[in-house]
This record gives C-alpha cells, sequence and structure tokens, in this order.
C-alpha cells in the first residue's frame, strides 16, 4: 500500500523566526507536506536553518521560495506584510493556499485587499497562539503548537476544501484550530494578550523612572516577576502589533481606564464594598478561566467534551450518603438573595455547572457573591433596583430553569439583556414564559420557534396579570411571580396542577407575602425583600436515582441523609411506595420553611402500577429514572398525563423508550406517556442520552440488574445538576467508570 498524500506537495515559510521556524520543524518531523521550502532576508538564517534540518531547502529569493508552492506561509513582522505581499505577488500560483502567523487579522486582510484588490477565496488569515521567551532559528520547536490554539478566520467565500486542508495541517502539528471572524479574534485578542502586554511595558516602565527603582525590583516578589514577565517581549514586534491592531486596543484600553477609574474613586473614598464587588467578581472569573483551561468550567461542557458511561452489570446499593444540595433552590437562592436588602448567607449550595451559571450571571450585573466554598456562598444584595446593566449576554449553560425565571427578572429591569444557553438548552421552547410576559407588557425577542436566545428590552413598566397555565410548569408559575415583584398591581397564577413552590416558600423566607388562593398563587408588587439565612438541602431529584437503584439491587441497604421532602417534590417517593419499594421516612424536620427527612431504602419486588395522574407533576423531574424501576417491576406500569416530559432536556418519553429499546426492553409509546410491561431482561448495549443528565444517571441505574455492560454515550452534561455522581454511584456499589472526563 503506498504513502498517503500530504496535505500540501510544497510549503513555503517565508520568515524564519520563531513561529516560521517551528512550523517548519513540525511539518517536517510529522511528515505533513512533500517538501518545506523556506525563506528569510536574513542569510546567516536562512543557512542556519538548512544546516539544522529545520527546512528541506533553502530559496535564494522570496520568487524561488513561492513559484510552485501550493501552500505559502507569511511569518514575517505585522508591519513587514505589505511590501512582502507586493514582492511575492507575481510568483504566487493561482489555485495556491496563502496564509500568516500574526497576531493581528484586520491588518493583513487590508494588506492583502490594497496589494490584490480583493481578497482570494485561497486566503485564509491564521494565528497560532503560542510563543516562547526565545526567538531566533536556534529556538525552533516541532511541540510549540502541541496543545495550543490555532485561530484561522476564514472569509464566508473562503475555499472549503483548502480550509479544510490548513485546519488538518495545523492539527497534525498538535494544535486546537478554531474559527472566528476577523474583528472578533482582534476585539479577543485586544483585550486578552494586547492589552496586558501594554500594562506590562507600562507598570515596568513606570517603576523603572523612580528614584529608588532598584531597590523596587530587589523586593519585588513573584506575582510582580511573573506578571512583568512578558514585559521582555519583542519591543519592535509589540510596536507594530498596537499599530496594526490599533482600533481594537484603544477600545480596550478605554473600557480599562474607565474602570480603573471606577477603582481609584473607591479607593479614595473608602467605597469598600465597590472594591469587594470587583475583586470577587474578578477572582470568580479566573477562578472559571482556570477552570476552562482545565476543560472543567460549565461553558464548556455540552460543547467540548464527550463523556461516555462504561457500566458492568449487577451490583448491591449499600452505605450512608448525602447527595449535593437542592439544584431549583441553589438557583433560587441566588436570585433571591442578590434582590434583597442586606447579607443573605446559603448553606449546602450545589456547585454544578447550572448553578453556577446563574451565580456568574448575577456577579456579571454587579452583584457581589462570595464563594461557593464546600456550599457555603455569601450575597450581598443590592436590592430590587440595584441590578446593573451586564456587558454582554449572560449565558445560563444547561438550565431551563434558570433561563425562564431570568426572563421573568429582566423582564422589568431598566437595561437590556440577552440570555443564551448551550446547545442543547438552545432547543428548547421559551414561548411558554415570553408569551405571558409580554402580556404583562414586557419585550422580548426569540430565536425561530421561540427558543433562545431571549433578547429582552429593558425600562419597560410591567402590569400585573392573571394567568392561567395550559400545563402545570413551576418554571412558568415562578417566571411569573418574580415578574411580578415589579408589576404594577396584582399578580396571579393558577395552575392545572400542584407544582413545586420553593419560591413561593423562599419568598417568604425574604419577607415578601405570597397569597395562595387554592390552585392560585399571587403576589402584589412593589415590595421589598430582606437578606435571610438558608439552608439547602439535598436533591430528592439526585436522590431519586439511589432510591430506586437500592429498589431494585438485591441486598442493599442505603441511608440518603438531610433529603428535601417539600410536599411538591415527593412524587417519586409516593409513587415507588405504590410500587412496593421499602423507604423509610426518619428524623422528618423543618428547616428554613423546607421540610427535610433522613430515608432508608431497601431492596424489594415492585410491582407495575397505574401510576396516579396527580403524582405526574410531583416526579416530573424523576420520571427516567422510575421508566427503570418500572422495568425490573413485575407487571404492567402506565405513565399517562406527562406531555411535559417531551420538551425537557431531551423529549424524555421517546428517548427513554430508545434506550430501552437498545438494552432489549420493549415499550409502547403515547403521545401524553408510556407502557413499560416489567420483568423484560435488562441486556447489554449503547444508549445515547442525546445529552440529558436524567437519561445518562437512569441508565447507569439499570446496569445493576442488566446481564450484560451498557455503554451510555453523550455524558458530559451530568456536571450540571449531580457533581460528583459517578464517584457516589461506584463509592454505593454501582459499577461505573466515565471515559472522555477529567
Amino acid at each position: 500500500m503506498g504513502e498517503e498524500k500530504p496535505l500540501f506537495a510544497r510549503v513555503a515559510i517565508i520568515g524564519l523566526g520563531l513561529i516560521g521556524g517551528s512550523l517548519a520543524c513540525a511539518l517536517r518531523q510529522r511528515r505533513l507536506t512533500g517538501e518545506v521550502v523556506g525563506f528569510d532576508k536574513r542569510a546567516d538564517e536562512l543557512a542556519l536553518a538548512a544546516e539544522l534540518g529545520v527546512i528541506d531547502r533553502a530559496s535564494g529569493s522570496l520568487a524561488e521560495a513561492v513559484q510552485g508552492s501550493d501552500l505559502v506561509v507569511l511569518a514575517v513582522p505585522v508591519r513587514a506584510t505589505r511590501s512582502v505581499l507586493e514582492a511575492l505577488k507575481p510568483y504566487l500560483d493561482s489555485d495556491a493556499v496563502l496564509t500568516d502567523v500574526g497576531s493581528t487579522k484586520s491588518s493583513f486582510v487590508s494588506d492583502v485587499r490594497a496589494v490584490f484588490g480583493e481578497l482570494s477565496p485561497r486566503v485564509i488569515p491564521g494565528h497560532p497562539i503560542a510563543g516562547s521567551e526565545k526567538s531566533g532559528i536556534r529556538a525552533a520547536n516541532p511541540e510549540l503548537f502541541s496543545r495550543h490554539k490555532v485561530i484561522l478566520t476564514p472569509a464566508p467565500d473562503t475555499n472549503a476544501d483548502a480550509l479544510e486542508r490548513l485546519k488538518s495541517l495545523w492539527e497534525g502539528c498538535g494544535a486546537t484550530v478554531l474559527t472566528m471572524s476577523v474583528d472578533y479574534h482582534d476585539e479577543v485578542l485586544a483585550a486578552t494578550s494586547h492589552l496586558p502586554h501594554l500594562i506590562a511595558f507600562s507598570l515596568v516602565d513606570t517603576l523603572a523612572g523612580e528614584d529608588e527603582n532598584m531597590d523596587i525590583f530587589r523586593y519585588a516578589a513573584g506575582g510582580f516577576r511573573d506578571f512583568t514577565r512578558i514585559a521582555a517581549s519583542d519591543p519592535v514586534m509589540w510596536h507594530d502589533i498596537f499599530l496594526s491592531n490599533r482600533d481594537a486596543v484603544l477600545r480596550v484600553i478605554d473600557h480599562f481606564t474607565h474602570d480603573l477609574d471606577q477603582l481609584r474613586t473607591a479607593i479614595a473614598s473608602g467605597d469598600g464594598a465597590t472594591m469587594l464587588r470587583v475583586f470577587s467578581r474578578a477572582k470568580a472569573a479566573r477562578e472559571h478561566f482556570s477552570k476552562m483551561l482545565s476543560g472543567q468550567a460549565y461553558v464548556t461542557t455540552n460543547s467540548d467534551k464527550q463523556v461516555t458511561f462504561q457500566l458492568t452489570p449487577g451490583g448491591a446499593i449499600t452505605g450512608d450518603i448525602r447527595v449535593p444540595g437542592d439544584k431549583s433552590m441553589s438557583h433560587r437562592s441566588i436570585m433571591l438573595g442578590a434582590l434583597a436588602e442586606g447579607i443573605t448567607e446559603v448553606k449546602g449550595f450545589l456547585e454544578g455547572e447550572d448553578s453556577l451559571a446563574t451565580l456568574q450571571a448575577f456577579r456579571d450585573m454587579g452583584v457581589t457573591i462570595e464563594g461557593p466554598d464546600n456550599g457555603f456562598v455569601r450575597i450581598h444584595g443590592v436590592g430590587m433596583q440595584g441590578l446593573q446593566r451586564p456587558r454582554g449576554p449572560l449565558y445560563v449553560g444547561n438550565s431551563g430553569t434558570a433561563m425562564r425565571l431570568f426572563a421573568g427578572l429582566l423582564a422589568a429591569q431598566s437595561f437590556d439583556s440577552e440570555l443564551t444557553g448551550d446547545a442543547s438548552l438552545s432547543k428548547r421552547p421559551m414561548g411558554r414564559v415570553a408569551d405571558p410576559l409580554r402580556a404583562m407588557g414586557a419585550v422580548i425577542e426569540t430565536a425561530e420557534g421561540g427558543r433562545p436566545p431571549l433578547k429582552i428590552r429593558g425600562g419597560r413598566t410591567l402590569t400585573g396579570i392573571h394567568y392561567e397555565m395550559p400545563v402545570a410548569s413551576a418554571q412558568v408559575k415562578s417566571c411569573l411571580l418574580l415578574a411580578g415583584l415589579y408589576a404594577e398591581g396584582v399578580t396571579s397564577v393558577t395552575e392545572p396542577a400542584p407544582t413545586r413552590d420553593h419560591t413561593e416558600r423562599m419568598l417568604a423566607g425574604f419577607g415578601y407575602h405570597v397569597h395562595r388562593d387554592g390552585a392560585t398563587a399571587s403576589v402584589t408588587g412593589g415590595g421589598t425583600l430582606t437578606a435571610c439565612a438558608i439552608d439547602v438541602p439535598a436533591d430528592i431529584s439526585s436522590a431519586a436515582f439511589f432510591l430506586v437503584a437500592a429498589s431494585i439491587a438485591p441486598g442493599s441497604d442505603l441511608v440518603l441523609r438531610h433529603v428535601g421532602m417539600n410536599p411538591t417534590r415527593v412524587g417519586v417517593i409516593n409513587i415507588l411506595q405504590k410500587m412496593g419499594a421499602n423507604i423509610e421516612i426518619l428524623e422528618e424536620r423543618e428547616i428554613g420553611g423546607e421540610p427535610v427527612a433522613d430515608l432508608r431504602v431497601r431492596s424489594a419486588e415492585l410491582r407495575g402500577i397505574d401510576i396516579p395522574e396527580d403524582q405526574v407533576p410531583l416526579a416530573i423531574d424523576e420520571f427516567p429514572v422510575l421508566f427503570i424501576a418500572a422495568a425490573c417491576a413485575g407487571g404492567r406500569t402506565v405513565l399517562r398525563g406527562a406531555e411535559e416530559l417531551r420538551v425537557k432536556e431531551s423529549d424524555r418519553i421517546q428517548v427513554m423508550a430508545d434506550g430501552l429499546a437498545a438494552v432489549g426492553v420493549e415499550t409502547t409509546v403515547t403521545p401524553d406517556g408510556i407502557v413499560i410491561d416489567g420483568g423484560q431482561p435488562i441486556g447489554s448495549g449503547t444508549v445515547n442520552s442525546h445529552g440529558d443528565h436524567r437519561i445518562a444517571m437512569a441508565f447507569a441505574v439499570a446496569s445493576l440488574r442488566a446481564t450484560g455492560p451498557i455503554k451510555v454515550e453523550d455524558c458530559a452534561n451530568v456536571a450540571t445538576s449531580f457533581p460528583g455522581f459517578v464517584e457516589l454511584a461506584r463509592q454505593t456499589g454501582i459499577q461505573i467508570t466515565a471515559e472522555g472526563s477529567e
């Protein structure tokens, strides 16, 4: 079999400094091209490149290097780009791909247009985000781009084949390739690279001008050394970069100097609250940035990581555990604490990605939040009118709860805002909150089909309405009640069946009266919230996986501590007990207005039932794992009245039916539910969770009764609701490994 054809037959690299030389080395060592020719106006560097084997051949002229090359890479200083383009223009083959490695892209595009009259579809600007304190051809390193990013900025009409081959070339050098627009690249680099270098140069220059500069530098600590290291970079190169990316750099300098002036004013006036807000927001952003670099941040979960669960059948569930804090209450504690007068302290906060996204969104709106630290959060409330306009869109990850509740809060603010989420959330309907909010006077734009992002116009006066919910939904109810806090008059919501009432209970805890009249909850706008202490109980939705696991696995005996027992959430316990589960409710108590208890669950012979329709809204999030219980029960289980399951993170009825079929369990899907005949053996198979965390965890539980191994794909979003699930599952007896997780 012949050798694989190289991506490019001949690559010409113009400029053999650190980047150009390292690219040449990588291409040669990894055999990504037929031949690497190099040209540099410095004859000694060119000769050394050939002598060291960095390039295959040194070209005596620019013309000789460019002619016959199907990829030409400009690795010259950005201010030299135009003259080099003018020199190579007569010799560039019409089908050759032209790219560069400069750190400003708009200047490269301008130079190409000035020289060639247009931006050819075979011109693809590029920028490897890599470097070294060393320079010159002796510093060339074939591993320089490994595990680093390369940004390409193709135009809409860029040749698709040329782009794909150039991406493959950089990936072959070990890089991760990203694509973005030219303007966005320059804005991002101005903020994250160019401004820090400018500040470092300026700070060192300022201190060097002090009379006692030698003492200043002698006593400087490691932090000063680390920050100012970049001031040792090539002055000529940075002179060129700042002039080439002038407009974007000036914008970010103006933004920075405005914020720095605010800090100066705060220090001068002794305004500790402003300083604490800025410092805590910055600390959180820096920690978030560190997690992004290690692949752990909430904004990267759905898009960047592919996690697969591998499950070995069998096992018994034992132990004494406490699952993470209730997600619904964690979201609401941040929201109401931010709008309260005073300081709210929260214990048991769920440090999952969704809850952290809500926390970060309020920091982005000017709220000082300390923590989280082992579930403890301290929120410095800004009052009902104290939120500030965020600098950009508010990202809420995978959380439908956050997006829908935020819509209610933001509809009455004085500023415009935009709510975005991950790919999964972006498919979910938001018209169910947008429509009644519009009836209150809100101005909200959605994407096609009423889906995110939501763009909310500020400065609107809301008027209270009465809303009869067509479908029972705690998220819709909570959204309208929160909007009602700001509306003129009374806002009331009638639900067709009971849904979780965490919002009403927590509003009461913050001193805001919620009137209940049967199925109707109402609030009168214009009140205030007063800070309080919140102890978030363990999430019954998370506990549900272990309740079912211990029920279906022979020989199990498990205790779950401090579980939230809100009457609007205990449907899963009621249903399991009706199926014959052995669940003891121990140490019932009330903490912060919410009932909690310890639960002891032991294995039992479950039986199929007709699930009472009045229990469906009380267990809406727990049905994926209840389907597993039904598959292991004797007899038939019938679910009706559960249309809401079709618009969760996935169509949970169909996805669960597909997953059960993949492991040999046949079901009958109905428009509003499912019929499961229990007793069918659960076999081996591969299940696609469709990015739905509850589907993924449900099939982890199913493995306890499987006859062979189960593989569950697309499990990264488990971290959104249940951080540490894999470790806790393994600790209690589920034989699970997660591939692709950090």
